[in-house]
């Protein structure tokens, strides 16, 4: 039987940091999964194959963070119920979770199959990679339904307090995905195309193990196929809650598709180069976006049983914590980017393109640390439509206008394009502390309110 760790009690610190490490680890392997494909086909094949996984990677990308911020809707909303020790509600959440992402399936299979051109021209794929990233969307989208499935069982995962589960299982997959590669790309040549089959297969393995795993140990609560249908008010909750953080990260990576066409309008060696660049970015961030996630989790749970201060306490260690790390990160990122972009290119100009442009995510490293684990933080407390508010304003207002004049900035560089994404970041961070002062008070009052009615209940 799968057991809920509870996070209501007892030390805070040292519970989070072990919740965060799988979860870490986990995100490092399903990550691994287009970084493994940019690697083999840079090894085996041109830089219009690079660009093609770069750029085709980028769009999953984008569609797979959707995805995880809608599921972000089943993790709070576990986290609150278990808070609130409604447990039978529990198994109702997965079944709504279920039926919202089956219909969000067939919905994304068919839109991206369809206009997959149109999305490679509106990325300004280069002419010698336009029909390799064509194939390559096609073929990862007609696999979207794994995607989709493997992201709701990690959100049921997430919301128990469970981080490891997830990880044996992408860890399997990512294997899976290497194996796949080596075979599809090394053996019978064929460079994008084959990436993206190892990839969807890959994913497949994850969520076939995943049920396999959860047939055997069984939930924590009761769950039956009478529980999967639209329940009216746990779905609207999901919807509340997901659906704001999905908004904010399907247009936070338009911003990101944004500069990336812009490197695309450079050249095919600007594009390979930020395309190496997002993949180590893509590392790096897993960081902050693993203490993001375990905060959500954390302090869910404790803003369902109304311990607000234990999820203050929460915040300010993690923030603590990633801070560290950030430094570390900011240091090879700037210093020695061009020893980490020679892991995926062998071409010299594609490796100082690439450096160049990870020079500026060195300096975000230092912002997201703060940023990401206050946006866990209010994800946590159900306050989504803030979380998407400020990530709005950081991609639409900050980021997409810097780097388009940075871009058009003599000369034109990589690392000034960049620079945009550390500038909108801290940008964030000041919303979020404004928001986190004016929030702390009103639980405060909502905390002193409770007290009263107590206090005049015992009298």
């Amino acid at each position: 039987m799968s057991k809920i760790s509870n996070f209501t009690e007892g030390k805070i610190f040292s519970p989070l940091l072990k919740f965060i490490v799988p979860i870490l680890a986990a995100l490092f392997l399903q990550t691994m999964y287009g970084a493994v494909d940019l690697l083999i086909v840079g090894r085996f094949g041109n830089a219009a194959d690079v660009s093609a996984v770069s750029t085709g990677s980028q769009i999953m990308t984008a569609i797979t963070s959707m995805i995880t911020g809608l599921t972000m809707g089943i993790t709070i909303l576990i986290g609150q119920k278990l808070g609130e020790g409604k447990k039978e509600e529990a198994g109702n959440v997965v079944g709504s979770g279920i039926s919202i992402f089956a219909v969000l399936a067939i919905v994304v299979t068919i839109l991206f199959v369809t206009f997959a051109s149109t999305i490679a021209s509106f990325m300004n794929a280069p002419a010698e990679a336009f029909s390799s990233t064509v194939n390559y969307i096609k073929i990862c989208c007609l696999g979207s339904v794994f995607i989709i499935a493997y992201n709701v069982i990690g959100g049921v995962f997430r919301g128990l307090g469970d981080s490891k589960t997830p990880l044996i299982t992408v860890g399997i997959a990512c294997i899976t995905n290497i194996i796949g590669d080596l075979i599809f790309v090394g053996l019978f040549n064929m460079a994008a195309t084959g990436a993206a089959c190892a990839t969807v297969l890959a994913q497949a393995v994850s969520v076939v193990l995943s049920l396999v795993i959860i047939t055997k140990r069984g939930l924590p609560f009761e769950f039956s196929r009478k529980s999967i249908k639209f329940h009216k008010n746990l779905t609207s909750h999901i919807i509340k809650y997901g659906a704001p953080i999905a908004l904010q990260d399907v247009l936070v990576n338009m911003s990101f598709l944004v500069i990336m066409m812009i490197g695309n309008s450079m050249g095919v060696v600007a594009s390979a180069g930020m395309g190496v660049a997002q993949k180590l970015v893509g590392f790096i961030m897993l960081i902050p976006i693993s203490f993001s996630q375990a905060v959500s989790t954390f302090v869910a749970q404790n803003y369902g049983a109304k311990k607000y201060d234990r999820a203050k306490k929460a915040l300010i260690y993690a923030i603590s914590s990633s801070l560290v790390c950030g430094i570390m990160m900011f240091y090879f990122s700037f210093f020695h980017g061009n020893l980490l972009s020679g892991i995926f290119s062998n071409d010299e100009a594609v490796i100082l393109a690439a450096w160049d442009y990870m020079k500026a995510y060195g300096v975000d490293c230092l912002f997201t640390a703060i940023m990401f684990s206050m946006v866990g933080y209010f994800n946590g407390c159900g306050k989504t439509t803030f979380v998407m508010a400020q990530g709005i304003i950081g991609a639409f207002l900050v980021r997409i206008p810097v780097s388009y004049i940075m871009s058009k900035s003599e000369p034109v560089s990589l690392f000034k394009i960049g620079l945009a994404t550390p500038l909108s970041t801290l940008v964030q961070i000041i919303l979020c502390v404004i928001y986190f002062i004016s929030l702390s008070k009103k639980l405060s009052k909502n905390n002193k309110s409770t007290d009263n009615v107590l206090d005049s209940e015992v009298v």
